[in-house]
């Protein structure tokens, strides 16, 4: 018979998995195990030849520690517990969760022919969006393993877990459990990147930054003893009622003797003390930057290390909060009913207006283009709002 390579995967697949030559013997000493803490890959869609080359790596390490007579533990498992996967449900299905929905028990929704590109959103309840990532992933799930199966990965099938799954939810909650025990585990109003169309928290690992035309504000804060102010240069002059602090290197010649030095914020007279940190740059505008919760992630650094106040005024939608913080004076709460319930970009045009009839402003803005962080999907700049954690 001619050679040929056709049904060859499926041959040798079925023939391992008869055998069980890639089954884990747990009667081995552990001094004998090899074992390999395989990164589960994000049931998203369909897999690429990256994810591939890089499992196929692992695979040759494997493989050569059982040559070298070691008992290799070798599991697969899928991460199907995260927002790609939730991504992929509103596309597939054209819906959106709001937890405020009712569940319909009888709900049968079709895919969409265009991956939810051009069809109006369906809101559907949380235990109904659950379902449907159920129905997807075991899908997918099928498919990878395929994949993986025709790739003729040395995987042990039948130690296959899920990150949605009940053992492991179980295990999750039992170890956060002893965190809570243990006391390390607390309540808090914490900070959250926020992408405010898609309306989602988002990972670090789905952050992209991306070079957006942007502009320095300077700025002049008064000193709370009458003394001489201090020039700072900010791309969020928006986030003046947010501000709780100002910054500088500790070896800048220029402010090391103002550290704890208490400044006065413009338009809003919030007194704020300024601190040193290594984080702040010198070259960067006038040296000083100005600490708000939360303008970026250098902020929740600052925020956290300098135990500053929660001043934050941004909501999900990305407008303003309409009620006057509770922090500010009457004064001051004139200034911000001019831009409650604004985007941000909206309070960010008026608040530079009333810096310049304050004479607070010095000069012209200064147009720069900069790095920003955003969702990688996303279209508009990340927030950053609060939430209990």
């Amino acid at each position: 018979m001619k050679p040929s390579l056709e049904g060859l995967e499926a041959k040798w697949d079925s023939a391992w998995e008869q055998a069980g030559i890639y089954r884990f013997d747990r009667s081995k000493e552990r001094s004998e195990v090899y074992s390999i803490d395989t990164p589960p890959p994000t049931v998203s869609g369909e897999l690429h030849l990256g994810s591939v080359f890089g499992y196929v790596q692992v695979d040759s390490l494997a493989r050569y520690k059982r040559m070298s007579g070691r008992e290799v533990f070798y599991p697969m498992g899928w991460d199907d517990n995260g927002l790609p996967t939730e991504r992929r449900v509103q596309n597939h299905f054209g819906v959106r969760c709001d937890p405020s929905l009712a569940y319909e028990p009888e709900l049968s929704i079709e895919p969409t022919a265009d991956n939810g590109k051009n069809r109006d959103v369906r809101l559907i309840s949380r235990a109904n969006f659950l379902e449907l990532c159920h129905e997807l992933t075991a899908l997918d799930e099928i498919g990878f393993e395929k994949v993986w199966r025709d790739v003729g990965l040395s995987v042990d099938w039948t130690l296959t877990y899920a990150t949605i799954d009940d053992h492991c939810r179980r295990v999750a909650q039992r170890g956060f459990l002893r965190n809570l025990q243990r006391g390390e585990a607390y309540s808090s109003e914490a900070p959250t990147l926020w992408d405010v169309d898609f309306q989602t928290a988002v990972a670090q690992a789905e952050l992209v930054d991306k070079n957006t035309a942007g502009a320095y504000h300077r700025l002049t804060f008064a000193r709370a003893d009458g003394g001489q102010g201090i020039d700072i240069e900010t791309t969020r002059p928006e986030l003046l009622p947010a501000c709780v602090a100002l910054v500088a290197h500790p070896e800048d010649e220029r402010f090391r003797g103002h550290a704890g030095m208490e400044m006065v914020t413009p338009l809003f007279g919030m007194p704020v003390p300024l601190v040193l940190h290594p984080l702040a740059d010198p070259e960067k505008g006038t040296g000083i930057a100005m600490v708000c919760t939360f303008g970026d992630t250098a902020d929740i650094v600052w925020w956290r290390e300098f135990d500053l106040p929660m001043r934050s005024v941004v909501r999900r939608d990305g407008r303003f909060q309409e009620e006057t913080p509770a922090w500010l004076d009457e004064a001051a709460g004139e200034v911000w009913r001019s831009v409650a319930g604004s985007t941000v970009k909206q309070a960010r045009r008026t608040i530079v207006e009333l810096l310049v009839e304050s004479g607070a402003m010095v000069g012209e803005a200064r147009p720069i283009q900069h790095d920003v962080k955003y969702y990688e999907k996303g279209d508009r700049p990340l927030e950053i709002v609060t939430s209990r954690q």
